[in-house]
């Protein structure tokens, strides 16, 4: 089963590209892979409190995932998967993408307003011919019934 790649963080554009990527693996019978990325934590010197840290940080992550997950049960039956990943977000995604050859498409999604975010620029800018998987990038501004009509 071919999968659709969303990267979610707490930005509205995460909330627009899962919406159009779970349209897309309605239409063709695929499923979403929502990737949630616990960032690095800055170095603490004690040791209990840097675990507790990186273990907030991971459940914080994994919370992400999950209640996006359930955003997709308004879609109906897409099927879907929960990946949470720890590092930077452009190495986890590229790692990710490395490993797996049933990801159809990374489908991503710029703000509605200002640059392009970091995500967008890093696939979309000079690495973009050497992805092994096409990437999709959404308007952030697009509103549902627009999202519905294109996907």
């Amino acid at each position: 089963m071919r999968s659709y790649l969303v990267v979610v963080d707490e930005s509205a554009e995460a909330r627009v590209a899962l919406r159009y990527a779970a349209r897309l693996a309605a239409r063709s019978g695929g499923r979403v892979d929502i990737l949630a990325i616990v960032s690095p934590q800055e170095f603490v010197q004690w040791g209990g409190v840097q675990a507790a840290m990186e273990e907030e940080a991971r459940l914080r992550a994994e919370a992400m995932g999950l209640q996006a997950a359930s955003a997709l049960d308004e879609e109906g039956e897409v099927e879907r998967a929960v990946i949470v990943r720890q590092g930077e977000p452009v190495k986890a995604i590229a790692e990710l993408l490395r490993e797996r050859d049933d990801i159809a498409a990374l489908v991503l999604a710029a703000p509605a307003e200002g640059g392009p975010g970091p995500l967008v620029a890093h696939f979309a800018g000079p690495v973009a011919g050497t992805l092994p998987c096409p990437l999709i990038v959404v308007p952030g501004r697009l509103d549902d019934v627009v999202l519905d009509r294109l996907s």
